[in-house]
């Protein structure tokens, strides 16, 4: 049995007990956590297709800990001009345990009813939360339209605006 995930803008293939290395998520080390963004889930007798989402569907899995990945180095280099820049990323990392597959209310790994981990909400639905305020105070701060023209960006169409209104 596996799921199929979306976590980070990249989606990973995971099965109950994998660990998983997605990009930095907010939690504490040892807490339980729900990626409620499963596209696929497929078992021995049966396969839940998402569109795109499958309605109903979670991964449990538990935060194990956080680490960087391994070293990038970006080199960028023209030649006979003495240009030389060299950089180096390291990812931020947060490993996942997984613990469980609900689908429907119930856990594909034992069959029981699976109970809802207390945690925080999602990454995601924090990230949707903060762009409305972030409009209003941009809405709030706009001034109101004079009616007047605006100015022509370039000087060419300045030119032929200012022919066109002589003309008349």
């Amino acid at each position: 049995m596996f799921a199929v995930i979306k976590s980070g803008g990249r989606q990973f293939k995971v099965a109950v007990g994998e660990k998983l290395e997605v990009n930095r998520l907010p939690y504490e080390s040892g807490k339980q956590i729900e990626l409620g963004e499963v596209l696929l889930i497929s078992d021995a007798d049966n396969t839940m297709i998402g569109a795109p989402l499958v309605e109903g569907a979670k991964v449990l899995a538990t935060v194990t800990e956080h680490k960087r990945g391994k070293k990038v180095i970006i080199f960028k280099y023209k030649s006979k001009k003495r240009y030389r820049h060299r950089r180096g990323f390291r990812q931020d990392l947060t490993v996942l345990s997984i613990d469980d597959i609900i689908a429907n209310g119930k856990s594909l790994v034992s069959g029981s009813e699976a109970a809802a981990p207390q945690t925080e909400e999602p990454v995601a639905e924090v990230r949707t939360e903060e762009a409305p305020v972030a409009t209003e105070e941009k809405n709030v701060e706009e001034t109101p339209d004079t009616g007047a023209a605006k100015k022509p960006r370039r000087r060419r169409s300045a030119k032929k605006v200012e022919e066109s209104s002589t003309e008349e």
